[in-house]
């Protein structure tokens, strides 16, 4: 979001083509990690892993002071991330720090499976384990207020080069609460959720010849949702295995809800007010309604066997020639420009999400990285002392040529990034108009609610947009009066 998902799922999804990453080719989950309603940020999920932790109204976050120590005596920093390809990147990047500064760095990798629980289990007991983690950035409300992450604001825009990173990313990964100007993380691994394409099919002159005869403007990448539906519609042909698109159902985490919130938004729906908690009226507004129901619409051009997927069933399905278009995390795009894992990798294109009719927007994925506040004064001065040199322009440039997605919009803007790979002008584009899931500590709570009601329409056929919507609102109302957040 990418997003907690689980073991077997991302070595299958390394198996297709991850290890073909190049610069700033990515990551993931997320959501709010891999689940970031806040990405990646990541892999996939047969279980949802247990919450972390926390159904508490806010309180106050502990080991927000900037330590006394200097750091100077720190000669080794451990981070805590899930084991992927960009964990690797990461190693070789970080081996320039102990190079530079004379402080080893070492990048300590937990499968997807167990990431979640471990970190959070450290947390529970005030352990010291580790002195940085790369979290997902739903845990961002929990790491603020339960304590575990050192806020940074005092040297947000001096040491660590805040001002440098793509604004919904320092929103979504770095900020809390929204809109405080407090922050606890440094964005690290961007991701958000894009489009692939058959070329072949699209620029195929009797295709092209039957769209335009059919729908009246010519087909091409959709600018527009209705574009991407009318496209979707015209590819879909069971008689020849063929259908228009590939979309996010999986009701086991939070796959569903990341499809389903980038047309939410793009339609002028909403979860509700981050600020003060409000859902009614806005989750099951008229333009949340229209929104669910148009992706509803959207999964009657998917796949047959389509009731449960996410980014492991969307590559296949775009791999084995089923579909026409595949939404998926660009983490994943690697794969699909190699010809070893993709058959079409020649033909294949990307775009971004497309406009909505009233907004443009795409759901977040990837993770930032945080200061564990449970480590010594000197060692959280080391740790910042690290920051400072990850969040510097020329890092973030070398992170971006071992395969890191990087947020930072100096490196996201420059030409050498953008032609870099087929997919980074849509990459470009996506983390700057990127949004999440709630990131408060209820997030897991929120998002069961949501899952089951929304599910149960899009895929199940039950009830009405408007009946699912209200479910919805109802149990997070319930879930915010009990945490204390709304009276």
């Amino acid at each position: 979001m990418f997003r907690k998902i689980v073991y077997l799922l991302m070595i299958l999804a390394m198996l297709i083509g991850l290890a073909a990453c190049g610069a700033p080719s990515t990551p993931p989950p997320a959501q709010e990690a891999p689940a970031a309603t806040e990405a990646p940020a990541a892999p996939a999920a047969t279980e949802a892993p247990a919450a972390p932790a926390a159904t508490e109204a806010p309180a106050a976050p502990a080991a927000t002071e900037a330590p006394a120590a200097s750091g100077g005596d720190v000669k080794e920093l451990k981070i805590i991330w899930a084991e992927w390809d960009p964990s690797n990147y990461l190693q070789q990047l970080v081996n320039d720090y102990e190079k530079e500064a004379g402080v080893k760095v070492t990048v300590v990798q937990e499968p997807w499976g167990s990431f979640q629980d471990r970190v959070f289990t450290e947390f529970a007991g005030k352990g010291a384990s580790y002195d940085l983690v790369i979290g997902d950035s739903q845990w961002l409300g929990a790491g603020a207020t339960q304590g575990h992450y050192v806020e940074l604001t005092d040297i947000w825009k001096t040491e660590l080069n805040g001002d440098s990173f793509a604004p919904p990313t320092v929103k979504y990964y770095s900020e809390y609460p929204a809109g405080s100007g407090k922050y606890w993380s440094v964005p690290t691994e961007g991701d958000a959720i894009g489009w692939s394409y058959r070329k072949d099919l699209f620029e195929d002159p009797k295709e092209k010849e039957a769209f335009k005869a059919k729908y009246g403007y010519e087909l091409a990448v959709p600018k527009t949702m209705q574009e991407l539906r009318d496209i979707a519609e015209f590819f879909t042909r069971p008689d020849k295995n063929l259908y228009g698109a590939a979309i996010y159902t999986q009701k086991d985490y939070d796959g569903l809800i990341m499809g389903i919130e980038q047309v939410l938004w793009n339609f002028g729906g909403d979860w509700g007010d981050y600020a003060t908690f409000k859902v009614d009226g806005i989750v099951n507004g008229e333009n949340s309604v229209k929104a669910l129901e148009f992706y509803r619409g959207l999964y009657q051009f998917a796949p047959p066997g389509s009731s449960n997927d996410f980014f492991a069933e969307s590559l296949n399905h775009y791999t084995s020639g089923e579909v026409a278009m595949a939404m998926n995390y660009f983490a994943f795009f690697p794969g699909l420009v190699n010809p070893a894992t993709n058959p079409f990798a020649e033909t294949t294109g990307f775009f971004s999400n497309p406009d909505g009719p009233t907004s443009r927007a795409t759901s977040l994925g990837g993770q930032g990285m945080s200061i564990v506040s449970y480590i010594p004064p000197e060692r959280q001065a080391a740790a910042k002392q690290f920051l400072a040199w990850f969040a510097k322009d020329e890092t973030q440039q070398k992170w971006a040529e071992l395969g890191g997605y990087t947020c930072n919009n100096n490196i996201l803007k420059t030409d050498a990034f953008l032609n870099n790979t087929p997919y980074n002008v849509a990459f470009m584009e996506s983390m700057n108009m990127v949004k999440d899931f709630w990131n408060v500590p209820v997030y897991a709570e929120l998002l069961d609610v949501a899952r089951t009601n929304l599910h149960n329409y899009v895929v199940g056929g039950e009830g009405t947009a408007q009946e699912a919507l209200d479910a919805v609102a109802a149990g997070w109302n319930k879930i915010f009066q009990e945490n204390g957040y709304v009276k």
